[in-house]
């Protein structure tokens, strides 16, 4: 059994964050989202995995996950030179994957629930495929499945106008070697992509056995900015562990879990938990709030943060509004100007969001 997760994407709905950086190495609770994919594939049992990378992130994703030693597992690195589908990204990846079954998991999706009984399911049911799903308010914006009392998948459509069911596939699939064939039949869709769940309804008319799981815990597409704090919210509810490896003074006060990395001084705060602070951070005179993560090297003076996350390297002081549901990517710099102008000056990239008040 093997494992191939899909790493690769240009992130639009996260820009700007991702016009330099891979969507799937945005922090929640300061670990990268696609390391707990592998955690969670690890887990299970699998230690032999393929990621699927662009040319534009690949190498900041080679370079920040590594060959899974840190994780207890082998990975190999397969580049998807343009973005022509989940079908597509395992047909370059049949090299790796043999005549091996897999799972295939989108390294941008969390889920709570273990892995190991969809394996166990797949497995002992002898399946071609089976595909994890949960209900959703708005089915339009998935692959939506029709399902039988049994669990036999009847019918998968692509982000339908008129959905028949409210059941969403949620980007973990297991197969076996048969989904190459299905893939080697079918053609791109209308926006020019090999589409997985093409390739599914390939299996099911050509009477495979495909079946579905419905997730019982919760689970997290990360491709927007709420989407990014609501995880990090429920990360950190569910799996934070106060711990302190840095220095707080005296006049600090700390409560709730709160877990402070090597290296790091915290002067005259207040730090209400759930929080998570990386390490060699400087935080002074600040307030640090509820569902907040901060990565390393991070500096805040001066500033009211809550239910936040602050990328690597950033520096804040000054700031005498509270900074609330808020994402501040890698190595910015907020303060406020000497002099209040007269007008405002602006530098904008695309797709940034401003709120002045």
């Amino acid at each position: 059994m093997k494992a191939l997760i899909l790493s690769g994407g240009k992130g639009t709905r996260l820009r700007p964050l991702t016009y330099t950086g891979a969507k799937q190495l945005v922090p929640v609770a300061n670990k990268p989202i696609l390391w707990y994919c592998i955690e969670s594939i690890v887990a299970a049992g699998i230690t032999d995995i393929g990621i699927i990378i662009s040319p534009e992130t690949g190498e900041e994703v080679k370079t920040k996950t590594g060959h899974g030693d840190r994780f207890g597992a082998k990975i190999e690195y397969i580049l998807q030179a343009e973005p022509l589908g989940l079908a597509h990204a395992v047909k370059i990846a049949q090299p790796f994957l043999g005549d091996d079954s897999f799972i295939m998991f989108l390294g941008d999706n969390l889920i709570e629930s273990q892995l190991e009984k969809f394996l166990a399911n797949f497995q002992q049911k002898q399946l071609d495929a089976l595909i994890l799903l949960r209900q959703v308010a708005d089915p339009t914006a998935f692959g939506v499945a029709t399902v039988d009392e049994s669990g036999k998948v009847l019918q998968l459509v692509e982000k339908p106008k008129n959905p028949a069911s409210n059941l969403a596939l949620v980007g973990v699939y297991f197969f076996k070697n048969t989904i190459h064939t299905a893939i080697a039949q079918i053609a791109p869709s209308a926006r020019g992509e090999l589409e997985i769940t093409d390739a599914i309804q390939k299996l099911i008319d050509t009477d495979k056995n495909v079946a579905a799981s419905e997730l019982e815990g919760w689970w997290l597409d990360t491709g927007k900015k709420d989407d990014i704090l609501a995880a990090n919210q429920i990360v950190l509810d569910a799996r934070l562990k106060s711990k302190n490896l840095g220095e707080v003074d005296a006049d600090s006060n700390i409560s709730g879990r709160v877990e402070i990395g090597a290296g790091s001084k915290v002067t005259n705060c207040k730090i209400r938990g759930p929080v998570v602070i990386g390490e060699n951070c400087h935080l002074e005179h600040a307030y640090i709030g509820p569902y907040t993560s901060i990565s390393d090297r991070v500096t805040i003076i001066d500033t009211d943060i809550e239910h936040s996350v602050i990328l690597n390297d950033t520096n804040i002081t000054g700031i005498h509004q509270r900074i609330v549901d808020s994402v501040l990517g890698q190595r910015v710099k907020m303060q406020v100007s000497p002099k209040r102008p007269q007008a405002l000056r602006f530098l904008v990239g695309d797709d940034s969001q401003l709120e002045i008040m």
